[in-house]
């Protein structure tokens, strides 16, 4: 229910006899959530990983409750929360350093009942390696993936190796990241990722050195989200590890060689973009010494299925589904990919053929129609975020006043303002049109409510129903699974 913390899921026993050997491609936030997932359904997991070493790179991650929502039943909460910065507010800002609208964190933290987070990624990534590990998980690395195998019945399939080795499991599940070799194996061909036309800058800054600035320190000792809009870019900042750290990202025109995915980049020129911006960045990035850039690419889901007609293989996250990171929901979407597919899992009493087959037939519609969304939005924020003065910017501008007087919860909570009040800011407003994608009148009463679980149950009970009414009709095996789905 929403605004009650979810339950922390318990280990399932199962009988060796019922318990899949599951592989996991690739031990990233995806790959380990699904293994975590899988494990808390009672089967087996090795992930393998292409690096030496298991490690993440990178800044700063928002989680929206709805991805804090899958780390705490995953038992997570303790090993996370002290890493954690829950920000109060988040703000909409011009270039130019105007503030257009914000949006009230923790209330919403408290309707939904789970919080907003923001993490290290490093710190993030630990904390679910740790967890795999406890729940069984075996890591093997230097491992990459270089094509998948089926057996003569199609019942297992075989994960082989650069090196000649060979991996076989009851299913693979391909969470290799957006540029995924496990993708390009369903696929039968080359598919790399598309180009946005967009590249980060990321970078670190020690807060020790922002505090001794009157005007700055205030983003230290308030913790908030911050986004500054303009002209073909934008700038987002927040505080990271309980106040030690600063994460900035700049959005900026992807000016990137073709091939490369992440350069060092110049600090000098990344300053000169944003040297008539609101001054407060422009003294944040003078404490910069180095910074590195990052093309972004996205993915459209695959089509037609995201696993293999065996029921062997199956893929996941990035490279499923990549997204702009514009809608903060990136990390989010693997995460609950990994919790739904576990889920499925979960509830196969068997482990043959058909039962494999009707567990990833639902994990994809659970997650296919969200994550397309998903896309979609990131895309559209990446527009509204970039408008150049003028017109246009002055209709988002407006949007964002319109839509931030007045607020409504899932449970219909008006706040402070009368009916009346409530029905005249809202005349000639179409919902979600609210350029401020996690507000309810945005995005919100869909992406930030999602409840995993209920997804599984509603559409394997739909699946159970039909199944019956096509048993009544004379329709068994895999045709009534076709007809089902």
């Amino acid at each position: 229910m929403i605004g009650s913390r979810p339950e922390v899921l318990k280990k399932q026993e199962r009988s060796a006899e019922d318990r899949l050997d599951t592989i996991v491609v690739g031990a990233g936030l995806g790959g380990l959530g699904a293994a975590i997932s899988i494990l808390l359904a009672g089967h087996n997991v090795h992930i393998l990983e292409s690096a030496s070493e298991i490690s993440e790179v990178g800044a700063g991650i928002q989680c929206l409750p709805n991805s804090s929502r899958v780390l705490l039943q995953w038992g997570l909460e303790e090993k996370l929360a002290r890493y954690a910065t829950s920000p109060r507010r988040c703000n909409m800002i011009n270039w130019k350093g105007q503030l257009l609208s914000n949006m009230d964190f923790h209330a919403y933290q408290a309707e939904l009942g789970t919080p907003f987070w923001d993490f290290h990624r490093a710190n993030l990534h630990n904390g679910l390696l740790e967890r795999a590990v406890e729940l069984g998980a075996t890591l093997e690395t230097n491992a990459r993936v270089a094509d998948v195998e089926y057996s003569d019945d199609q019942s297992k399939a075989t994960a082989v190796l650069e090196d000649g080795r060979r991996k076989t499991a009851d299913i693979i599940i391909g969470a290799d990241g957006i540029n995924s070799r496990c993708r390009e194996i369903l696929l039968g061909k080359p598919d790399p990722p598309i180009l946005t036309g967009d590249l980060a800058y990321r970078l670190l800054l020690n807060t020790e050195d922002i505090m001794k600035d009157p005007e700055l320190r205030t983003f230290v000792e308030d913790p908030q989200v911050n986004y500054w809009m303009g002209p073909d870019a934008h700038c987002v900042n927040y505080v990271l590890r309980g106040g030690k750290l600063f994460n900035m990202v700049l959005l900026v025109p992807d000016d990137m060689p073709a091939g490369a995915n992440t350069l060092a980049g110049n600090v000098e020129e990344m300053r000169a973009l944003f040297k008539d911006w609101d001054p407060r960045i422009g003294k944040l990035l003078l404490l910069c010494d180095s910074v590195y850039k990052w093309r972004l690419c996205i993915r459209p889901t695959l089509d037609p299925t995201w696993s293999h007609e065996s029921g062997a293989f199956t893929i996941l996250g990035d490279a499923a589904h990549a997204t702009l990171p514009y809608l903060a929901s990136g990390a989010g979407m693997s995460l609950e990919d990994g919790l739904v597919l576990g889920l499925c899992l979960a509830k196969m009493e068997g482990k043959s053929a058909a039962d494999k087959k009707l567990a990833l037939e639902v994990y994809e519609h659970c997650r296919r129609k969200r994550t397309e969304r998903i896309v979609a939005c990131g895309s559209r924020q990446q527009f509204l975020y970039h408008v150049h003065d003028g017109k246009e910017q002055e209709e988002r501008d407006g949007l964002f006043k319109r839509f931030g007087e007045f607020n409504f919860g899932v449970t219909g909570k008006k706040g402070m303002v009368g009916q009346r009040e409530l029905d005249e800011a809202r005349s000639g407003l179409v919902d979600e049109e609210d350029p401020f994608p996690w507000r309810w009148t945005s995005c919100g009463k869909w992406l930030l409510t999602y409840q995993c679980e209920v997804d599984v149950e509603r559409r394997w009970k739909e699946i159970e129903e039909k199944r019956a009414q096509g048993a009544r009709s004379g329709i068994v095996g895999e045709e009534a699974l076709r007809a089902v789905l």
